[in-house]
């Protein structure tokens, strides 16, 4: 008898890789609004906010009012607590958008309602689809006062804890970039243009097949379950010197600190794009330089050759650097858990200040005998004795006499001489 043959399954292969991009929040939104979806080619771009009129403004194509049954759309008034609800709410709509992507991007400003709240719930939504996650963020400038840098700090600690990785821009950096005549729009389209910098590079690493190729396996080795703090970014430069240019150019990145966040990494993605002219020597003599920067690092280096970019060199960096695991946390101290993360959440303000105060009711004492009340009036009384022959001692008092009533008749009542002081007859030491 001959036995029917079992057909194993094929596993399916992807072509290409799934990317989408959620603005969270104001800033998240207005970052999402600067992508050029006819460049970013098979990307989907979502716009979520708790504010339905910012919302309208957004040029995404696609939209989402976050907790519109809590909100209202009206907002989240710079309450984290209520963006982190909102994205709660709507967790089923979010889970839905996850639905077979391979990499999601959050975009996102730290320090208010919506984008602080939000980011860290979508994030671990995000994760539990399988997808890579991860999220680039703008901090609050010094001016916007202390209460939301808290905010920003708290929140930026629980999207490092739900996502892959979390590229920081603080918006105090970009004076860097500026000039006295700079305007607050044209620094607010700085700070855009720097996160979709960084969306760009990675969706050219991801799409373009190179010489020496760099792919989304070489990207997660760099992010994925690293729950770090990433830095990102890109250089251009064209003519004879452009490979020495555009590592000085990299250097002088606001992002990189100079070069120390490299210094500080341990693991480092660079991608490198030329036209046809390109060659070996100027990947060596830009190559040189960035691998003593970031000489403890593990460096994965991928190079792609298009013909648009002859005359021209176009380099993308990624690091990351892992925290150590025995550093002690300064974040505020978790009160509140987002459901499905095992990751203890913060607060996003520390309220200690508002902690109530202890009760002023105190319990009865407990049911004494006859004979335990009896020794301890005695104590009592032992101590009451001692104390007011010390305080007499310390303390002599003068006789007063009574003068022309010395001869009268004391006033006596119950016993007790009433002509004397009612602290001697009581015997009350005085303090």
């Amino acid at each position: 008898m001959t036995l029917p043959i079992e057909k194993s399954e094929e596993p399916t292969l992807k072509k290409t890789i799934s990317i989408k991009v959620w603005g969270v929040g104001g800033a998240g939104c207005n970052a999402a609004s600067a992508l050029d979806a006819s460049v970013l080619n098979g990307v989907q771009i979502l716009a979520i906010n708790t504010d339905l009129q910012a919302l309208e403004a957004s040029a995404a194509a696609e939209k989402l009012v976050l907790g519109a049954k809590r909100t209202r759309g009206l907002g989240a008034g710079g309450d984290p607590e209520l963006g982190r609800a909102a994205a709660e709410d709507d967790s089923q709509k979010l889970m839905e958008f996850c639905a077979g992507a391979d990499i999601v991007f959050i975009l996102a400003g730290l320090g208010g309602g919506t984008g602080t709240g939000a980011a860290p719930v979508l994030a671990r939504m995000a994760r539990e689809s399988g997808a890579l996650v991860l999220a680039i963020v703008t901090m609050p400038f010094e001016f916007e006062g202390a209460r939301r840098q808290q905010q920003a700090q708290a929140g930026l600690h629980l999207l490092k804890s739900a996502a892959d990785a979390v590229i920081c821009l603080p918006n105090q950096k970009l004076f860097k970039l500026l000039d006295e005549k700079t305007s607050v729009m044209d620094g607010f389209k700085i700070s855009n243009n720097l996160m979709a910098e960084g969306l760009y590079g990675v969706w050219r690493l991801l799409t373009r097949t190179g010489l020496i190729n760099v792919d989304f396996a070489d990207l997660c080795a760099v992010t994925r379950g690293r729950h770090a703090a990433g830095s990102f970014a890109t250089a251009e430069a064209s003519g004879e010197r452009r490979a020495e240019q555009v590592v000085e150019k990299l250097m002088a990145h606001p992002l990189l600190d100079g070069g120390q966040v490299l210094t500080d990494s341990d693991a480092v993605l660079i991608s490198l794009v030329g036209g046809t002219d390109l060659t070996l020597v100027e990947i060596d003599k830009m190559m040189e330089p960035l691998k003593r920067q970031c000489e403890n690092a593990h460096i994965i280096f991928g190079a792609a050759i298009d013909e648009q970019f002859a005359g021209r060199l176009s380099v993308a960096l990624i690091a990351s650097c892992r925290p150590p695991s025995d550093a002690k946390t300064t974040a505020p101290q978790p009160v509140r858990e987002i459901a499905g993360d095992n990751t203890p959440p913060l607060h996003f303000l520390d309220k200690t200040d508002d902690a109530r105060p202890p009760a002023r009711v105190t319990p009865p004492p407990p049911e004494m005998t006859t004979e335990q009340k009896q020794h301890l009036l005695n104590a009592q009384n032992a101590k009451d004795r001692k104390k007011l022959s010390r305080m007499q001692r310390e303390l002599p008092l003068e006789i007063v006499f009574k003068g022309r009533f010395d001869k009268s008749e004391p006033t006596i009542r119950h016993g007790q001489d009433l002509d004397l002081p009612t602290y001697i007859r009581r015997g009350v030491p005085l303090n």
